[in-house]
């Protein structure tokens, strides 16, 4: 088996969102205890998270951006946009630690202490664009761990695979004019947050380097597969990055309260085996928020991580 990292702390529950908020810190508890019992979280390596620098933040963020957030903690919390975006007290600190769990599994992936990483982390956040919050995201996980990735190990190309139900415009747009980092999302359309149309495929010299795949609700796994066999493998081994980040939502499982894509559990273990054994890989936790559909398909996601891939010849 493969040696695959959790990344977690308890801290991660200390963001703090309204009763009733489809991001609650349930979704993590909940998930953690259900690979306990499962006994697939005693098979990893735990590796526990450090925060984020503001040097980090600001590779992806502005500093502009990094100031509203810990001024609005300080002031306590509460809305943060227009819509559904929440902080509390301890958000800012959270959201710095859940950006360093990224770059932590970074650092063990690409010194090849691990063979991939997932990171269980909150506040997630592909919506959260280089300026402003938005999608209950506050720094953009992923956009942070790329850039580290770049800066601090040297590595010339960058994929992002995003599969949240909810296409991921704050990576999107931090990316699109940038043909070193190639970002791919599979995604219900029309629906929040209203971009990612087919033709949305990057800007100036990134044009090319972005491709979204809009499904229609009511969508179910044949297609996500055959987007992935027949597009998504072939561009990513053609793209040859040397690491692969996936924005890893389980809100297009068709138990999940916030779309209408009707993916399994079983689905997410299958799309992980195509993509294995392209790149050096760290999944991090962006939605997904039924409870136990959520934990069934991370566990089955982190199953098919540790296996042979299936990618080979795709």
């Amino acid at each position: 088996m493969k040696r695959i990292g959790f990344v977690y702390s308890d801290k991660f529950l200390n963001h703090i969102t309204p009763a009733g908020h489809a991001e609650q810190p349930e979704r993590l508890s909940h998930l953690v205890n259900h690979l306990r019992a499962s006994g697939l979280l005693d098979s990893m390596d735990r590796l526990d998270p450090a925060p984020a620098s503001e040097a980090d933040i600001t590779r992806a963020h502005s500093t502009g951006h990094v100031e509203f957030i810990r001024a609005a903690c300080a002031r306590g919390g509460g809305m943060l946009d227009d819509g559904d975006t929440y902080a509390s007290p301890e958000s800012f600190d959270v959201a710095m630690l859940a950006a360093g769990a990224v770059i932590g599994a970074v650092d063990a992936v690409l010194a090849g202490d691990l063979d991939g990483a997932f990171c269980a982390v909150r506040p997630p956040g592909h919506h959260a664009e280089q300026d402003h919050p938005m999608g209950f995201c506050l720094f953009n996980n992923v956009a942070v761990g790329a850039r580290y990735a770049q800066s601090r190990h040297d590595i010339a190309r960058v994929a992002i695979l995003d599969w949240d139900v909810h296409h991921g415009n704050g990576t999107q747009h931090l990316f699109e004019s940038d043909p070193s980092v190639f970002y791919i999302s599979l995604h219900q359309y029309p629906w929040y947050p209203g971009t990612g149309a087919r033709e949305e495929i990057g800007v100036g010299p990134g044009r090319g380097y972005t491709m979204n795949f809009p499904m229609a609700a009511g969508t179910e796994g044949d297609a996500y597969l055959q987007a992935f066999t027949n597009e998504i493998v072939p561009a990513i081994r053609k793209f040859d990055p040397g690491l692969l980040i996936v924005s890893a939502g389980f809100d297009a499982h068709r138990d999940d309260p916030l779309a209408g894509i009707r993916l399994t559990e079983q689905t997410f273990g299958t799309l992980t085996q195509l993509i294995t054994g392209i790149a050096p890989i760290v999944s991090v936790l962006e939605g997904g928020y039924h409870l136990d559909a959520t934990a069934r398909s991370v566990e089955n996601h982190l199953r098919a991580l540790t296996e042979k891939p299936l990618a080979e010849g795709v």
